[in-house]
């Protein structure tokens, strides 16, 4: 299931919406770099595909060729990266 990263909704959309499309909650813009399943906090301009334009703000449409709508259990969310990165460093240097 596709949810909003702005507000955490569930979205029932398919992979060609409209970069106009947004949340039927928040109201906030869909097409943005914080849905993208290539977006990352840890990669080069905060997105894991090369080919992409620097997009300066990631919580507003967009025009990114390369949008694809993440999916809510996708190991790529931000959060789900911070939780695993600092997992490794726990275990890493056993603290906890």
């Amino acid at each position: 299931m596709k949810t909003c990263s702005l507000c955490g909704k569930e979205i029932e959309a398919d992979n060609y919406f409209s970069r106009k499309s947004v949340c039927p909650k928040c109201r906030g813009d869909l097409h943005i770099c914080l849905n993208c399943k290539f977006y990352s906090e840890t990669s080069h301009n905060k997105c894991r595909e090369p080919k992409a334009e620097f997009q300066r703000v990631r919580d507003r449409a967009n025009f990114c060729d390369f949008f694809t709508f993440r999916e809510a259990s996708s190991p790529s969310s931000p959060k789900n990266e911070k939780d695993e990165a600092l997992r490794k460093l726990n275990d890493l240097f056993k603290i906890f």
